[in-house]
């Protein structure tokens, strides 16, 4: 599983023209699945993403998480995250979880979030979409949930 997680200002995400998810202050975060996941992998990467200090405490030291900054997340599916470039000019993403199974995924991370009482706004899985955003800092990470050992 792969999260790329940017800190935003604000971020919008619009499918025909019509917005399906917006916030303010806040986390961007695109999510990659593969086959190999699951809701442990899930839970776990979740568990990290929600207590990432990543936001900025007065002193200007990334020192704050999500919750102390009462910042909302807008969580887009990304299975371009798995593209593999290494032969050719053509992306091959077949490492790309399958349709079914990183839909459930992705509803089974947003759901959390929500559970634990975050605002989670959303794209469509599966539509094609306009993502537009305001990045902090700029401030962008990747968490691969292989290299974390999940």
């Amino acid at each position: 599983m792969r999260f790329v997680i940017q800190c935003v200002r604000d971020a919008r995400v619009t499918v025909s023209e019509e917005v399906t998810g917006a916030i303010d202050r806040g986390m961007l975060v695109l999510v990659g699945v593969t086959d190999t996941d699951t809701r442990e992998t899930a839970d776990r990467m979740i568990k990290k993403l929600l207590k990432l200090r990543i936001f900025e405490d007065a002193n200007g030291k990334t020192n704050l998480d999500l919750a102390a900054v009462g910042g909302s997340l807008l969580m887009v599916s990304q299975f371009t995250l798995y593209a593999d470039v290494h032969k050719g000019n053509r992306p091959s993403f077949i490492k790309a979880g399958s349709p079914a199974h990183a839909e459930a995924l992705y509803q089974y991370i947003t759901e959390s979030c929500r559970a634990q009482g975050y605002r989670v706004e959303t794209g469509i899985f599966g539509a094609y979409m306009h993502v537009s955003m305001t990045n902090e800092g700029p401030f962008t990470l990747i968490m691969d949930s292989e290299e974390l050992g999940y």
